[in-house]
């Protein structure tokens, strides 16, 4: 593997062990795409350092599985700033 993709797939577990940020919010950060991310994160990352990875997946998962409380706020926030106009 490319060295410049290894370190960016590390630079990338780390934000988002760090932050706890979202795939979504990690490809804006580092100026990717969302399906680049997904693959560093699921396929290269494991393979350079493991350790990194489970962390990154513990984020991911956590962040999966609140993804429709996170959708509901969004919405009632939308819909409550609508109704004061």
């Amino acid at each position: 593997m490319q060295q410049q993709m290894e370190d960016r797939c590390i630079a990338v577990g780390q934000y988002i062990a760090d932050t706890g940020a979202t795939v979504r919010a990690a490809a804006q950060h580092f100026g990717m795409s969302k399906s680049a991310v997904h693959k560093d994160m699921n396929q290269r990352l494991p393979l350079i350092n493991q350790t990194l990875a489970a962390q990154v997946r513990a984020v991911l998962s956590y962040n999966k599985a609140v993804r429709h409380l996170r959708g509901g706020a969004a919405t009632r926030r939308k819909y409550r700033q609508n109704a004061g106009c």
